[in-house]
């Protein structure tokens, strides 16, 4: 194998890990709380999530109350 070719790919190779790395930390750090209203396909979502908790419980309370 050419040794000029493997050191050229471990190089990229190695730029593409450093990158990946701080794109990691980045993430790591995190932004702190986020501000404004959230958007509407969340808030949907989340009464959604809520109406079927709601259905879910009352059936489950029968039963443990049988």
């Amino acid at each position: 194998m050419d040794v000029q070719k493997m050191l050229a790919e471990l190089r990229q190779e190695r730029e593409q890990i450093e990158e990946a790395i701080i794109t990691l930390e980045r993430l790591a750090r995190g932004r702190g709380k986020r501000r404004g209203r959230p958007p509407a396909w969340m808030t949907a979502a989340k009464k959604r999530m809520k109406m079927e908790e709601a259905k879910k419980a009352p059936a489950a309370s029968k039963t443990a109350a049988s």
